[in-house]
């Protein structure tokens, strides 16, 4: 473009000086006014390239767990589960027992709830020296609890929920034994129904509003053969919240 420029200038002052030289300065003011309409029409004639825009930042939210607002009035939960047994008096090293934890709450408010929970262990066991030739017979375990439940802190990607839950237990130690074989023959507790109870709580890592994936540790406390079992127990499932508590 500057080029352009110089080459129109020149031949503006070279058509200038000829003019003067034949008819005088006259038409010197007419010259100087013709250069400034072309210049005033090139400038006029250039294109303006558009300014840059910067695009926006993506959002960090996420639009999946936006409507999680944690008012729901009833949560279910379903879950595959393990816990460290003793099976009898004098088996220090216990047994490990899988199985599963179904739990449902009912929200009272937006931090208390009452919880109700049903979980069952099965699994092998060891046993005393015997002369019946038995090793790892079959027990299981099964548990009914209710409780109150407090929910902590939470966000839309996660919540923390306690709870202390107290009911029965009904344990089954003789299933595998010989005829007419007890579960203290060979160690075991006797077949019953006892005290659980159950201290601990979960972590929900939410999907989106209706299901989380759930993961449950708890401290188990049972009295089979009326002395204690300290077991640690843990599940993990799914889940799932239905039903509004109230419009805001």
């Amino acid at each position: 473009m500057r080029g352009a420029l110089h080459r129109v200038l020149e031949v503006w002052l070279k058509a200038i000086g000829v003019a003067v030289r034949k008819w005088g300065a006259g038409l010197l003011g007419t010259g100087l006014l013709g250069v400034g309409l072309t210049l005033g029409s090139m400038a006029e004639a250039q294109v303006v390239p558009p300014a840059k825009t910067i695009p926006e930042a993506p959002s960090l939210q996420n639009d999946t767990l936006k409507p999680l607002d944690y008012r729901n009035k009833y949560d279910i939960y379903g879950g595959f589960a393990s816990s460290h047994f003793n099976s009898g008096p004098a088996l220090i090293p216990g047994a490990n027992l899988g199985g599963f934890d179904v739990q449902g709450t009912m929200w009272l408010s937006m931090r208390f709830g009452a919880t109700a929970n049903v979980r069952g262990y099965y699994g092998t066991t060891g046993v005393v020296p015997n002369p019946y030739g038995i090793r790892g017979p079959f027990i299981f375990e099964h548990q009914f609890m209710a409780g109150p439940s407090i929910r902590g802190p939470k966000n839309e990607h996660a919540a923390l929920t306690f709870h202390a839950l107290a009911g029965g237990a009904y344990g089954v130690f003789d299933t595998a034994l010989n005829p007419g074989l007890i579960g203290p023959n060979l160690g075991l507790f006797n077949n019953g129904f006892t005290l659980a109870t159950a201290l601990g709580g979960s972590v929900d890592l939410n999907r989106n509003s209706k299901f989380s994936l759930r993961l449950s540790p708890d401290y188990l406390l049972t009295r089979f053969g009326g002395v204690s079992q300290n077991e640690f127990a843990i599940s993990v499932g799914v889940l799932y919240r239905l039903n509004k508590m109230r419009p805001k």
